[in-house]
């Protein structure tokens, strides 16, 4: 791969650092520097279509950034770096704003929440302020905007079709002037977001947001797209997840792998909590004719393993853009109803419950995978909440540093529970991986093992 070295400095976020940021930022044996390193390499390569993590490794040893604090503010000085990320040796300017966005949000995390003792991280109330606080920062808050935000969830290894009625859904979003957040990467992330600078264009709308929400573990497979105009990295997966459910108005969600089933038990374990029964949330399922068997198999789970009651919470619709655009838009209106009525924040979901047993960041070691229970006796949010732990388990094996390395030195995470739930998931995830779902580079080796 062909690399170039240069010199970047910052042209809208952060464009100064105290010396005590330089010196933790440059500590090249801390964790706070490597943290950085690896995010600013993801930054960097977007538009490698790879989400083989070992096959980076040779090229990120060759990577090094250092922050040069000059008189006038900071100089990175990055060697290494994928040529891609430059035009005539000029960084592409979204890749310039993402690389000193991430910089913004590891140190700020850093300082401001995981070290300090501002927040107590492990209580409800203090791990929901981290992320306010984390979301503050970034500027992703809005407080004069009326709800308008749809999150759009989804696979990053989609086939083509499956991609093209992403797009032709955010353009439906886009005349009807919401905007869009995702996960910030490709597939199912990017499309909508594409979708939509089409729509908000039409519209002469100049202040379409595009946001995109991120964190360590994913960011190195899932670079943010080049459309994303406002992104957040947030510290673990837990905060990621709280901040789409806190930000979002609406949500739609696309075909995908395992990563979209954890968003999926995660959200509707949320609102089957009996203290958000009564809000309004709408939530579409979506694509193209072709998922129609998909999206057949994520209900069935859904209603052998929640039952009803979680399938009452969302509507599937398939091949109609324009429908869901309008669903959308009328559910919007409940939100804002409901939202002037608790006077809640339009800008951040205060009101909505979400329990602990969510918010806790879950290490998807052997032991612990091993050790979920997953019973029909839980509590229907409990028994969502070790699903999604599954899930995510999951997802690491298949594209996360730690869970990558974990799998080819200890062999495939064992998941076990109740047999009819184990049947039915071991049937989702093997269509899933049939589809091609599981991965967008190589050959899917399963990183589980369903006992």
């Amino acid at each position: 791969m062909h690399t170039i070295n240069a010199l970047i400095t910052p042209k809208k976020n952060l464009r100064i650092l105290s010396k005590h940021e330089v010196t933790q930022i440059c500590d090249i044996g801390s964790k706070t520097y490597e943290l950085f390193r690896r995010c600013a390499f993801a930054v960097l390569s977007c538009g490698n279509h790879s989400d083989d993590y070992l096959s980076s490794i040779e090229q990120f040893r060759q990577f090094d950034i250092r922050v040069k604090q000059e008189d006038r503010g900071i100089t990175l000085d990055i060697k290494g770096a994928p040529a891609h990320a430059f035009v005539d040796g000029e960084i592409i300017r979204g890749v310039r704003e993402h690389l000193f966005s991430v910089l913004r949000d590891i140190l700020y995390t850093e300082d401001s929440v995981m070290s300090s003792q501002r927040f107590d991280l492990s209580q409800s109330e203090g791990i929901t302020n981290a992320a306010f606080h984390i979301l503050r920062n970034a500027n992703i808050l809005k407080p004069d905007n009326e709800p308008s935000l749809v999150v759009c969830w989804g696979g990053h290894s989609i086939p083509l079709n499956e991609y093209d009625y992403s797009k032709k859904i955010g353009y439906e979003l886009g005349l009807r002037g919401l905007d869009v957040g995702t996960g910030c990467g490709p597939g199912a992330m990017k499309g909508p977001m594409k979708g939509a600078t089409i729509g908000h264009a039409k519209q002469h709308i100049k202040t379409g947001r595009y946001i995109g929400i991120s964190e360590p573990g994913i960011i190195a497979t899932e670079a943010p797209n080049p459309i994303v105009n406002e992104l957040v990295v947030l510290p673990d997966i837990e905060k990621r997840l709280e901040s789409f459910i806190r930000l979002a108005h609406g949500i739609i969600i696309f075909p995908g792998g395992p990563g979209t089933l954890e968003e999926i038990l995660y959200l509707l374990g949320i609102l089957l909590h009996p203290d958000n029964i009564d809000m309004p949330f709408p939530v579409i399922l979506t694509g193209p004719a072709n998922s129609t068997e998909y999206f057949e198999q994520v209900n069935a789970f859904i209603g052998l393993t929640l039952g009803k009651k979680a399938q009452q919470r969302y509507e599937i619709i398939i091949d109609d853009p324009v429908k869901v655009a309008k669903k959308m838009k009328l559910g919007l209106t409940d939100v804002i109803n409901h939202r002037r009525l608790t006077n809640d924040a339009f800008f951040y979901n205060w009101g909505i419950k979400i329990a602990h047993s969510f918010q806790q960041p879950f290490a998807p070691t052997h032991h612990n995978m091993a050790s979920l229970e997953i019973a029909k006796t839980m509590p229907i949010h409990e028994l969502a909440a070790n699903l999604r732990r599954a899930f995510s388990g999951i997802v690491a094996g298949n594209v996360k540093e730690d869970g990558v390395t974990a799998v080819k030195k200890h062999g495939p995470f064992q998941i076990k529970g109740d047999p009819d739930i184990m049947q039915a998931m071991d049937k989702l995830l093997t269509c899933m991986s049939e589809q091609g779902r599981m991965k967008i580079s190589g050959q899917y080796v399963p990183c589980y093992e369903i006992v």
